[in-house]
């Protein structure tokens, strides 16, 4: 597994990224991001959260 954030190849295409929003009953809501044409075994571990308070609508920051 590679953790080095500057290691993106030059000739290879950006990866395009998903979300989805998770809205909890009994905890904080989390979005969590991820590739998305990633295979099943890749998505297991190819992925970010953040619960709500750590993000902001588009629409607020403009």
């Amino acid at each position: 597994m590679n953790t080095n954030a500057d290691s993106h190849h030059a000739d290879s295409e950006p990866t395009t990224l998903d979300y989805v929003t998770v809205e909890n009953d009994d905890a904080p809501d989390e979005c969590a991001i991820f590739p998305r044409d990633a295979s099943d075994d890749i998505l297991s571990t190819t992925w970010i959260t953040a619960q709500a308070d750590s993000f902001v609508s588009l629409e607020s920051m403009r």
